[in-house]
């Protein structure tokens, strides 16, 4: 590969990561609602023009943040211990994912939550994270032995979950993050009773 190109690429690496570093940064000091492409560049000490090449726009680049900050939360579900990990009845680890969104989606410190409600809705649904969450969902009812539209019952069940039915149960309704909970493994009992069958290979 010809030096030049191996030089660019570099750069284009170190941009990203000071991007990045920049841009979290900014949200940990004045929290994601509040931070722009202007300040995320300045910060870096890179040009605005690299940061929209890179990331796109602002959402582009929140859904990038995002992602890193859904890490550790994915290897749980995916990998960690019972009963959000593999171990657990699918019935189970799906009223631990449930119950495990609803309390980050109540926690004001929570980065992912914080990101996400910035990024608009169909945005959020077609990202990485977004297609993992239904991906995961849909895996459990088919292990559960559900007989439904896998694909299409886990959107309706995620969106009891979205940030905006959430924010306006918890804020206009007076609705406790115990009472979501609650709900959420009501839903998921309605949803799976009697059809818990053999574990079958899990695809998340």
């Amino acid at each position: 590969m010809p030096d030049d190109v191996v030089a660019e690429r570099a750069d284009a690496a170190r941009n990203r990561a000071l991007l990045l570093e920049a841009a979290a940064r900014l949200v940990a000091e004045q929290g994601a609602e509040h931070v722009t492409m202007h300040e995320v560049a300045r910060a870096a000490g890179v040009g605005k023009g690299t940061l929209f090449r890179r990331f796109g726009d602002r959402t582009g680049l929140l859904l990038t943040l995002l992602g890193d900050a859904e890490a550790d939360f994915r290897e749980a579900y995916t990998s960690g211990p019972p009963p959000l990990g593999p171990g657990a009845s699918p019935s189970q680890r799906l009223t631990a994912f449930g119950c495990a969104l609803i309390e980050r989606i109540a926690d004001e410190n929570d980065l992912g939550a914080a990101l996400a409600r910035q990024v608009p809705l169909e945005r959020r649904h077609s990202a990485d994270n977004g297609r993992s969450f239904h991906r995961h969902i849909a895996s459990l009812l088919r292990e559960a032995g559900v007989e439904a539209d896998h694909e299409m019952l886990a959107h309706a069940m995620l969106v009891f979950t979205n940030f905006e039915t959430m924010d306006y149960l918890r804020d206009e309704c007076q609705v406790t993050a115990a009472r979501l909970q609650a709900t959420w493994a009501d839903l998921v009992r309605l949803v799976t009773a009697g059809a818990e069958a053999e574990p079958r290979a899990s695809e998340s």
